[in-house]
C-alpha cells in the first residue's frame, strides 16, 4: 500500500486562509473561473483540477462516510445517501475535500505513483475518507477550517455585512443565504473571528472584540430648492 498523504503537522489558521485566498485569487485572474457567491465548490475543484460526483459510498465496518478522495483519480466522491449534504452542507463538505487535497496530499507522491501505473506497476492508494460524524481535530478541523475561509473569505464577508446588523438574526439569515451556508456554519465563522459572541445557550448575539471594518457612510445629496 502507497502512502500519498503528507505526515501531519500543525497549521495555523492563518496559514490555512491564506492558502484558501490564494486559490481565489488565482481564479479571480482566470477566464471564466472568476469566483461568484454564492461559491460553487464544484467550481473550485474543477480549477484544481479535481472531479466531483455525487454517488452511494458504503458504510464500512465504522460507520457512514460522508466523502472520500480517490487520490489517483483525483477525484471527490460525496454520499448520495445522505440527505443533509445538499444545499450549504453540501458545498462544505466538498469544500472540506478540496481542503483536505491541497493541505493534506501530497502531490508529488501522487505523480510518482501514476507514472509507476503507467509503466504497468500495481500501484494501491487507500482513499481518504470523510465521516458525518469525525470530531473535527487533527487534519478534520484543518480542512473544515479551509471550507470556512473558501466559501466565506474575510473580504466577501466584509462586503455582505454592509448596511447588515451582526447582532440581528433576521440580517444573519440573509448572509447566509447570499453565501449558499448554513447559518451554524456563518455564526462559526464570525464567532473564529471574533466579529460576534453568542454563548451555547443563548440567542443574545454581541459584537466581538475583533475591530470590524468600518461601515460605508451614505453622505446625502443636498438638493437646491427651485
Amino acid at each position: 500500500m502507497t502512502n500519498i498523504f503528507r505526515p501531519y503537522r500543525f497549521i495555523s489558521k492563518q496559514e490555512i486562509e491564506a492558502e484558501a485566498t490564494e486559490i481565489l485569487r488565482r481564479m479571480q485572474q482566470t477566464p471564466n473561473y472568476s469566483p461568484k457567491w454564492a461559491l460553487d465548490a464544484s467550481r473550485v475543484a474543477e480549477f484544481l483540477g479535481l472531479d466531483v460526483v455525487w454517488d452511494s459510498i458504503p458504510s464500512d465496518r465504522d460507520g457512514t462516510i460522508a466523502a472520500r478522495i480517490l487520490p489517483l483519480e483525483r477525484l471527490i466522491e460525496i454520499n448520495e445517501d445522505i440527505p443533509k449534504l445538499r444545499g450549504g452542507f453540501g458545498e462544505s463538505t466538498i469544500a472540506h475535500e478540496i481542503g483536505h487535497w491541497v493541505l493534506h496530499v501530497n502531490p508529488e507522491a501522487v505523480k510518482r505513483c501514476l507514472e509507476l501505473h503507467e509503466r504497468g506497476k500495481d500501484i494501491r492508494v487507500e482513499p481518504l475518507l470523510c465521516r458525518s460524524d469525525t470530531h473535527l481535530n487533527g487534519i478534520e478541523w484543518q480542512a473544515q477550517h479551509f471550507a470556512s475561509c473558501l466559501l466565506m473569505p474575510q473580504y466577501k464577508l466584509e462586503e455582505v455585512r454592509q448596511g447588515r446588523d451582526l447582532t440581528k438574526w433576521s440580517h444573519l439569515y440573509e448572509i447566509a443565504e447570499e453565501l449558499g451556508v448554513t447559518i451554524s456554519n456563518l455564526i462559526h465563522r464570525l464567532k473564529d473571528l471574533d466579529w460576534i459572541c453568542l454563548s451555547e445557550h443563548s440567542r443574545q448575539i454581541e459584537l466581538g472584540k475583533s475591530k470590524l471594518p468600518r461601515r460605508k457612510r451614505v453622505i446625502p445629496i443636498r438638493r437646491s430648492s427651485d
